[in-house]
């Protein structure tokens, strides 16, 4: 077991960027053009889940494999288009990132989206140079709550799981996050306290973490 914090791996929609308006929109859009009603709470419900589940969920398991790629560009496309130029921080996001990296802790992103998604998030809030590694829905044969996004995080930062903390928002995050042997702070940006209570530690802004509070994970019993 690891003695303490060695890397924190963030979830990046939600967490880092307020996006969820940009993500839902396309994909509200995008099965209404197929027939398919997509509610906030629908998309709320599947926040952080990666796209086939989110497919699946909205267009049932009949797609052909040429349907599916469709969707999923259409999607795509829809979203950084609405994001491109509005990308928006959630508070103390950026902050706890640049004190990570002056502080020699290795960050990871662990995201179910994919590679050009993520980066138009970092590049757009200037934190393109401030992770080590990065863990994509693409990489991995299971998204979230599985745990391998996690698992695969650490391995590239040649991090031990134990040593690690996860920053996630979404409830598939955080049990992902515990499956693979990890502390976890979850922030309420997007769920309720209660349905995150898993979670090592639940705040509801990112500006009350700390580096000292993430290095006190690990001192608590359990």
């Amino acid at each position: 077991m690891s003695n303490g914090l060695e890397a924190v791996l963030w979830d990046l929609d939600g967490v880092i960027a307020d996006t969820w308006e940009y993500h839902y929109l396309a994909w509200r859009d995008v099965f209404a053009a197929r027939g398919a009603p997509f509610t906030e709470a629908d998309f709320m419900r599947y926040f952080g889940r990666r796209h086939d589940t989110i497919i699946r969920f909205a267009l049932g398991d009949g797609l052909s494999p040429e349907e599916f790629k469709a969707v999923t560009e259409a999607k795509q496309s829809d979203y950084r288009r609405r994001v491109a130029g509005n990308v928006r921080a959630l508070p103390g996001a950026i902050k706890l990132i640049h004190a990570l990296n002056k502080d020699g802790i290795r960050t990871a992103i662990a995201s179910s989206a994919p590679w050009d998604n993520i980066e138009i998030i970092i590049r757009g809030l200037g934190v393109a140079d401030c992770f080590q590694a990065f863990a994509t829905g693409t990489e991995v044969a299971e998204g979230k709550p599985s745990p391998e996004i996690f698992r695969l995080a650490a391995r590239k930062l040649k991090a031990d799981p134990a040593g690690c903390v996860v920053i996630e928002d979404a409830i598939a995050g955080v049990a992902g996050a515990k499956g693979a042997g990890m502390k976890c702070v979850a922030v309420t940006n997007s769920h309720p306290a209660a349905s995150l209570r898993e979670a090592d530690l639940v705040v509801d802004t990112l500006e009350k973490v700390s580096i000292a509070s993430l290095a006190g994970l690990f001192n608590t019993a359990g």
